[in-house]
């Protein structure tokens, strides 16, 4: 070999040494969204470049066809992942990210479905999550499934169906944390965080949660003096445990009492944001007024039978033993409940052990708290999304308030979370509205908005220059 050829081989191999490094860092800062809310459920995808002008009929690179359920798209490397029910079956479909052709769909048995609400739940709420050749999924009827990207079943874990807070059925989704799938199940009764190995859904390990009955987070990972942490809501308090065994580390006390978001974390910190009804900025009614706006036939008791269907899917949340009717007694221990929960918005910091007090506390907020949108982390600030089309954005690292309650013209409900991408936050409410806005600032700046016409749940993903959206009926993508 010449000295010619001697410079050429070694630049090919300096070459590849570069590329073999710069293609774990891209996955690293989101190349993939490999579950609900992209990476460690941030919402944040820091490679990604989505575009900004989008719409039913503007910047769609494909459209397909979906049945509907409220799950969001996973994406991992050409394939999306989502979960739904069709045809009465519990399935896990995957779809190509280059045309949206389906490209297999497996289903799950199931002897009768969990409770749920018919307009706002789903037994297929879950959102899949993937890592490398395998994708896992997660039905509050059946358990755990996990396929390889071809389809092929690789194990399946069941667990007993779920009885959800409330009767509104599954809203965590699994987490993949290395070799271990994770998966936060709080039901009414038996709670439990659990681990299962990647490669065979064999149990690692189970921790009771005892104290958990109405939460509908997704668990998060969190480093926390130097430990892999898992942290969860539940009812009335936030958890951490370790990693590696399950433990119980810390907890806080005093969080919302039906806990619907996701923790996130950034700069160091742990935030959390959660508001649920029956405290001072939305009280319930007393039992006396209660009653005569739904006991129609005079007997004292409310049967689910005297209201309509859409009242009776929140008021069965009430009935406490299931009985199929809401007395006094159902009633004040719903409100004993909200006298112990606190809406609030905590930025914690790390070391803390056991029963967490608020020294742990960087800082907090009661303002501007969000329902069922997770809070976003994004380029040093915290963002919260409030019912109404109300933001709010705060310094993550002191809690100063750049704008708090800023009404965008979207003044809708929102169920899916704000994720970020390239300086841009995505907002998309229940009725379909999508709002584009420019991060940062002193008030909210809209860059776009555009209407799909139909009900939205799901959180869109954002990947490359990519952005993927489900509707009530269809999967979109986005490009430039």
């Amino acid at each position: 070999m010449d000295v010619h050829q001697k410079a050429v081989s070694a630049f090919f191999i300096l070459l590849l040494g570069s590329l073999a490094n710069i293609a774990p860092d891209l996955r690293a800062q989101g190349a993939d969204w490999p579950q609900f809310r992209g990476p460690n459920c941030s919402g944040v995808a820091a490679a990604a470049r989505p575009p900004t002008n989008i719409g039913p009929t503007n910047g769609v690179k494909w459209t397909v066809e979906v049945p509907w359920s409220p799950s969001s798209p996973c994406v991992s490397g050409d394939r999306i992942f989502l979960t739904t029910l069709a045809d009465a079956q519990l399935q896990t479909r995957c779809y190509a990210t280059g045309s949206g052709r389906l490209l297999w769909l497996n289903s799950v048995p199931v002897e009768k479905l969990e409770l749920f609400h018919n307009s706002e739940g789903s037994p297929a709420a879950s959102t899949p999550a993937a890592h490398g050749n395998r994708v896992v999924s997660y039905f509050g009827s059946f358990g755990l499934v996990c396929y390889d990207v071809k389809g092929r079943e690789i194990w399946r874990h069941p667990l007993p169906r779920a009885q959800s807070g409330g009767s509104f059925g599954t809203g965590t989704s699994p987490i993949i944390a290395g070799n271990r799938v994770i998966l936060n199940r709080d039901q009414e009764q038996n709670s439990s965080l659990l681990a299962l190995d990647l490669a065979t859904g064999k149990s690692v390990w189970e921790t009771p949660r005892p104290e958990a009955h109405g939460s509908f987070g997704t668990p998060v990972l969190w480093r926390n003096d130097g430990a892999e942490q898992v942290v969860t809501p539940g009812s009335v308090q936030l958890n951490g445990y370790d990693l590696k065994t399950g433990l119980e580390r810390w907890h806080y006390q005093g969080v919302a009492g039906f806990a619907c978001t996701t923790p996130v974390t950034g700069g160091g910190l742990l935030f959390f944001a959660a508001w649920s009804p029956g405290k001072s900025d939305s009280p319930r009614p007393s039992w006396e007024s209660f009653l005569a706006k739904y006991d129609k036939n005079g007997d004292g008791e409310i049967s689910l039978d005297e209201v309509d269907a859409a009242s009776r899917d929140f008021l069965r949340g009430m009935d406490v033993n299931h009985d199929g009717k809401l007395t006094k007694e159902d009633y004040a221990q719903v409100k004993a409940n909200d006298a112990k929960a606190e809406n609030i918005l905590l930025a914690m910091m790390p070391g803390g052990v056991g029963e967490i007090s608020p020294s742990h506390l960087a800082w907090k907020a009661t303002r501007g708290l969000p329902y069922v949108p997770s809070p976003l982390y994004y380029q040093g600030r915290l963002y919260l999304l409030r019912d109404g089309g109300m933001l709010s954005s705060f310094d993550a690292q002191t809690g100063k308030t750049y704008y708090l309650q800023e009404r965008l013209e979207a003044a809708d409900q929102y169920y899916a979370s704000p994720v970020a991408g390239d300086g841009r936050i995505y907002l998309v409410s229940v009725p379909g509205r999508l709002t584009v806005l420019k991060a940062g600032g002193d008030k909210p700046e809209v860059l776009h908005q555009a209407s799909f016409g139909e009900r939205i749940f799901a959180t869109p993903a954002l990947v490359g220059e990519r952005l993927y959206l489900r509707t009530k009926s269809r999967l979109y993508a986005f490009g430039k």
